[in-house]
């Protein structure tokens, strides 16, 4: 359906079903649930402003990237979210600690949004929903006033794309009135990768950098997460360090990848460590090009190459239920390159 008859349509539905105003999102608004069971009201701020939710959500919808995980950590089965197509396996549109879990709870796959070209208004307007969670995600205004006109929406707080796993949760959460469910869950799932990290010594103050999909048959520039994407956040969280160049690169942008030329790779010689996507054959190649060779991680055989259709490549972006999931595996992959590079 065209973009202009989408909108239409989706504003015709909200105006069937809901007479909800304008919403929004952040870790840091206020919320209470009084003893007797009354709600209070929760106002939300985020990065297009605030959301206020009058009433006790009851039908979650959510969309783009791993939003439904919040709820589904919470035993909260979301009436509508997001199918995936990258790291799904088996075609089903559910990642497996998704799968797992709505079978842990005797419930049926939702209602799976299409958003291979954008957010699926239609569907999200067709499941009715009380609130729509996009506490990571990477919303325009345009999509927040669109999603706004069916449910109060739960945007990102500050950075598309930049929320962490823990501001997800957060943030999530407070647009369910489930604020101190998702304080707990933060800190049981901490307290899990703080345990898992303290075998795994050598991680400690390891640099580290995270290469985007390369290029095998153009090896002229590179692409790297910045610390404000969440896979890099994810190494402090290990008690591991963004390598100062990554971090010196970051500090200019919002963005959560950069690209340089390979021709300044010797920029990267604080790097003791590289995660990465591909396999052995992406290995061989950085270590065959004479550029790229010279960063210590590649000469030291200190990379870490994850499948990017796999879980484990997917789990690389921490979220509520995939932590636990690879959190084991992952650690070990990393402590192996750590080692590499003493």
């Amino acid at each position: 359906m065209p973009r202009a008859s989408t909108l239409i349509a989706v504003s015709a539905a909200a105006a069937l079903t809901l007479g909800l105003a304008a919403c929004s999102t952040s870790p840091a608004a206020e919320t209470d649930t009084a003893a007797s069971g009354d709600f209070t009201p929760i106002t939300i701020e985020h990065a297009f402003g605030e959301t206020v939710i009058e009433t006790k959500p009851e039908r979650i919808a959510t969309v783009a990237w791993e939003n439904q995980e919040v709820p589904l950590a919470l035993g909260v089965v979301p009436v509508g979210m997001a199918g995936v197509t990258w790291g799904d396996d088996d075609t089903d549109g559910l990642l497996p600690w998704v799968k797992d879990k709505l079978d842990e709870l005797g419930a049926e796959t939702p209602v799976l949004f299409d958003e291979t070209a954008g957010i699926d208004f239609e569907g999200v307007a067709d499941t009715n929903p009380d609130v729509i969670l996009a506490g990571y995600s990477g919303l325009t205004q345009e999509d927040y006033d669109t999603l706004s006109q069916i449910a109060p929406v739960v945007a990102y707080p500050e950075v598309a794309w930049g929320t962490s796993w823990q501001d997800t949760i957060t943030q999530n959460a407070l647009g369910m009135g489930m604020a101190a469910e998702g304080a707990d869950l933060i800190a049981e799932l901490e307290q899990e990768i703080a345990d898992t990290a303290a075998g795994y010594p050598e991680l400690a103050d390891t640099s580290v950098m995270f290469l985007t999909h390369v290029d095998e048959a153009d090896l002229s520039q590179v692409s790297f997460y910045t610390t404000h994407d969440t896979r890099t956040m994810f190494f402090d969280d290990l008690g591991m360090v963004s390598a100062p160049s990554i971090v010196e690169a970051s500090e200019a942008t919002e963005e959560y990848s950069l690209t340089q030329s390979a021709e300044q790779a010797d920029a990267f010689n604080d790097v003791d460590v590289i995660v990465t996507y591909g396999g052995d054959e992406l290995i061989a190649t950085l270590e065959g090009d004479p550029l790229l060779s010279q960063i210590p991680a590649v000469a030291n055989k200190s990379i870490v190459a994850l499948s990017g259709s796999g879980p484990m490549g997917t789990a690389a972006n921490p979220t509520a239920l995939s932590i636990s999931y690879v959190l084991g595996d992952y650690t070990k992959l990393l402590a192996a390159a750590a080692a590499n590079s003493k």
